[in-house]
């Protein structure tokens, strides 16, 4: 069995992820999560992995973006809006779309650190994968202005080498 993975810019490939995405989290589920209302930014990026039944699998969002970690600029790479289809679950699928995306922010030299979001049932998953919880605090821009951004679980990966606690401020909307 061979895996097809594709790195498309974000805008353009928004078609192609879009179904995928609107079957993880539909409208009736999406209202019910804490992170239900929150505006994210779009991807610069997006790694798509194609089921060997057809259709698309697996989705990674990939964010280049500088923001201030303790008031210093540093550039990061976001990873969201990781989804697998239900049927391809537990097939490997988003272990492999993240490797690519991490593989993907490592070509770009500036990149200090990767930086992701989740809730609490992924905490595991991510920290099997490298990622460290980031203790610190984060804000981020929303429709109604700045806000500390609690939504969901900051998570980081060295890339270089990640801070483990501070304070971030993402410059923009989260991912």
């Amino acid at each position: 069995m061979s895996i097809e993975i594709d790195v498309l810019n974000g805008d353009a490939s928004w078609k192609l992820a879009e179904p995928l995405l609107e079957a993880v989290w539909p409208p009736h589920v999406l209202e019910k999560l804490p992170w239900g209302d929150v505006v994210f930014a779009h991807a610069d990026l997006r790694v798509l992995i194609d089921a060997p039944s057809g259709g698309l699998a697996c989705h990674v969002g990939i964010y280049f973006r500088t923001v201030t970690w303790n008031g210093r600029k540093v550039s990061v790479g976001g990873i969201g809006g990781v989804a697998t289809r239900e049927d391809c679950r537990s097939h490997g699928y988003a272990s492999v779309a993240l490797n690519a995306a991490i593989q993907t922010l490592r070509h770009h030299e500036a990149i200090r650190f990767g930086l992701l979001f989740c809730e609490p049932h992924n905490f595991a998953f991510y920290q099997a994968r490298g990622w460290h919880p980031f203790s610190g605090e984060i804000y981020a821009e929303q429709p109604g202005g700045r806000i500390r951004f609690e939504a969901l679980a900051p998570f980081v990966h060295d890339i270089g080498r990640a801070p483990r606690d501070g304070s971030i401020d993402l410059c923009g909307l989260p991912w």
